[in-house]
This record gives C-alpha cells, structure tokens and sequence, in this order.
C-alpha cells in the first residue's frame, strides 16, 4: 500500500507513478466491480467503527491542545452520524448508473463514418484538505466510482483518522478487485509543496480548506485546480415574503451548520419589510448564540453590533452573521455580484418574478428561491456525494460529484475514408445527429 509518513521526494514520486499505473487499469474495471468495491468499503467503514472513534478522539485531543481554531474543531471531530451520512453517500454512489463509458454524443460525419463522445474518467486526482476527515472517505468513493485515481494529503489534525479511514478503504476495495495503488494518503506538511510541482503525474487538484490555505494553492501550480477560495453565501429577504417562511430559512442557513462553506453570511434584507422582519429573525436567531452585526439603517430597528466593509468581504464559519437593509432587488443583486464569492446566494419571496430575475442575474454556481442555502451539497443534489464546490466557471461548477471528476474523448470509427477526399470534394459531410 502507499502511505508516505516521511515526504521523502522519492516515495511520493513512487506513489505517484503508481496511482497514476493504477488510474489506467481502473478506467477499465466494470461498474459492478466498483460497486463491489463501494458495498464492501461501507461495510468496513461500519465493522470499524470504535476504532475510528479512538482514532479521532486522539486528534481531537492533541488539535484542542494545540488550541485549532472551533470550525476547524467542528470539522475535525468525525462523530457516529457523521460516520453515517458518508456511509449514506456511498449506497447514493452504488445507486447512481454507471458513468464511464457514457455516450454523450454521437454524430455520423458522413456514411460509415461515426463520431462518438464518451465520458472517460480524468485520472491522477490530487485533494489536499484540512480538518474534515468525512472529506476522505467522500472524495476516495467518487473517485473509485468515477474510474479516478486519488492522491490525498489530509491535514495534520487529522492524521489519526485519515490513517484508519484510508486503511480500511484500501484493504476493501483491493480485495473487492480495485488495482493496488489507486489511493494513496499522504502525511507530512512538506509533501503539499512537493504536491504542487507534480504536473507530470497528476491531472487535478481539488484544495479543501481554509480561505487562505486554497488561495495559496491556486497560486502555487501548474496542474489545474478546482475548488473555491470563499464560501461567502447571501440571503436577500424581499418586501413581498412569508415573514415565518423567512425566519426559518435564514436560521437554517445560518445556524444548521456553520463552520461549513455553504452556510449564509450575509443577510440582504428590502426595506420595507425590514422592521417587521428583523426582530423577529433576531429572536430566532440569538436563541441559537448568534451574534448580529449590522448596517446603520439595521441598527436603527435592533439592537445590534456595527457592521463594517469589512464584515461584507468575511466568511465567518462562525455564529455570527452581518445584516445590511436595501432599497431594492437590483442593489441586493448588486451587493451579491460585488461581495459575494459564488458560491451559493439564495432569495426569500412571495414573487415569482423576482426571484426569476435573481435567479438569472446573480453570478453565483447555486441560486435558490426560499430554500436553505445548507442544501448546496454534492449527497443532497443526489449525486451521491462531492469532492468540494467549485466557483470556477470551467468544467465544473457547483457540488461536484461524478460528472465533475469525468471528462470526454472522442472516438471516430470509419471505414478508410481518408480526409483528402473531402478536401477535393469527392465526398461530403453529412454531420447528422445520432444521439
């Protein structure tokens, strides 16, 4: 098996050619097979379960007496239902059909002559991740059902449980017929740098972490990253709304979880609702220890602290939420498209044409109409689980579960026509659409 505890150059090269030798033998294993392998590492992940509570009891041990920060603490503690909602997203992934080999496209150039295109799995991926061990166990998953080898560098707060998690996913799946090699965990910090040089021999890299932890990855290398630097999601509460309706869905958003990248920040709120609106959300959502930060025109109808530029610009990860009142839709719209990281915003109101309009206006890879900004994720989508949200407009983009960690190859089947005879137009095209 390939765990590098030591980020000697040479073991992470090795393991890395590995799972790249790997990747190719699994872009060829048939769907039951992988299903196989899924069923088995569900089942593993249940048998063990004391064991990795004892393994996550010690980080949570040494991080608390580290002093790691509480969202990262949040993240880190990988409790019984938590254990539970990754074992969930494996049967979602064992339900979803097949996704390598699918025919996405097929066009018939000329007679005899057949363009297909087909999804193909993209290969190496490389994730590096803080805190969340439950991240290990979602993107190993996608990555086996989708035909992907992983390479994962988990934070150093977690190394106990991401042990144990990536000990019982390798033992299982190898002996359900996945080749050895197709994950491999890595463990020391200076193995992220050697991580970012590694263009020749992996395809992607998915940074789950920290504002500053992702930036810095984007701007350390070569290979192409998906991912998201901030998770800075708005709420705007038009004037024409179910004030209940409201109140529930900005305390969910806010308060459901949140040290997690999908949970509301900013609260945009019309004003001519404002003052019959917002004592009652501060009521809802300072029995839940939140605290408030708002504009002056907020501050005017309740007691609250002082919201600054500053606050507009903050994923907090915390309980505290900024509260500014607008004019209008279009200065709500405006203030998401300026402040926002495009993510996830969603809109509160009775009208269907507004929220038509934001909706349609709002930069962002997920826009909601009276629904939680919680339910941004990759196992609630239905898509078994994700590997991250991308705000990246290429690719992929939103939750990212199977179909973002495939790409397509084009095959063409014909029978000898050569090109020059349609450069001289003995023959022609007929480019018709066959699937």
């Amino acid at each position: 098996m390939f765990k590098v505890e030591g980020g000697n150059i040479m073991d992470i090269i090795q393991a890395a050619k590995q799972a790249r030798a790997a990747a190719i033998q699994l872009a060829a294993i048939d769907g039951a097979t992988k299903n196989q392998a899924l069923q088995a590492i569900s089942e593993a992940l249940l048998e063990n379960v004391e064991r990795i509570k004892a393994a996550n009891a010690i980080d949570l041990k040494n991080s608390e007496e580290q002093g790691l920060e509480a969202p990262l603490m949040k993240r880190l503690k990988f409790a019984e239902e938590k254990l539970q909602d990754v074992v969930d997203g494996i049967k979602s992934l064992i339900g979803l059909e097949e996704p390598v080999g699918k025919v996405q496209m097929q066009t018939e150039l000329d007679e005899g002559l057949i363009l297909t295109r087909i999804a193909c799995p993209i290969g190496v991926i490389g994730v590096i991740f803080e805190s969340r061990p439950d991240a290990l166990v979602q993107i190993s998953t996608l990555g086996l059902k989708s035909g992907n080898a992983v390479l994962l560098k988990g934070g150093s707060e977690a190394k106990e449980t991401n042990r144990i998690l990536f000990e019982i996913i390798r033992e299982a799946s190898v002996k359900a017929g996945i080749p050895e090699g197709w994950i491999v965990l890595l463990e020391s910090r200076e193995d992220v740098n050697q991580i970012l040089g590694m263009d020749q021999y992996i395809d992607l890299l998915i940074p789950r972490g920290s504002n500053a932890f992702v930036s810095y990855i984007m701007k350390n290398t070569n290979i192409p990253v998906m991912g998201h630097a901030d998770g800075i999601c708005h709420v705007y509460v038009d004037k024409t709304v179910d004030i209940e309706l409201a109140v529930e869905v900005v305390t969910d958003s806010k308060t459901q979880s949140v040290a997690v990248c999908n949970a509301l920040e900013t609260l945009l709120v019309h004003k001519d609702i404002a003052s019959a609106f917002l004592p009652k959300l501060k009521k809802s959502l300072e029995a839940r220890g939140v605290a408030i930060r708002g504009c002056e025109r907020t501050q005017k109808l309740i007691e609250v602290q002082a919201a600054t530029e500053e606050d507009w610009k903050t994923e907090y990860l915390d309980y505290i939420l900024s509260i500014k009142i607008v004019d209008d839709l279009e200065e709500a719209i405006n203030h998401i498209n300026t402040y926002g990281s495009g993510h996830t915003d969603c809109i509160v109101t009775d009208n269907q044409e507004s929220a038509e309009k934001f909706m349609m206006l709002v930069d962002s890879g997920n826009v909601f109409h009276n629904v939680s900004t919680r339910f941004s994720d990759g196992f609630r989508y239905g898509f078994g689980a994700e590997v991250g949200i991308s705000t990246s407009k290429l690719h992929a983009r939103g939750p990212v579960g199977l179909e973002g960690l495939l790409i397509y190859k084009y095959r063409l089947c014909g029978q000898g026509q050569v090109v020059n005879d349609y450069a001289t137009r003995k023959k022609s095209f007929t480019h018709k659409r066959l699937i």
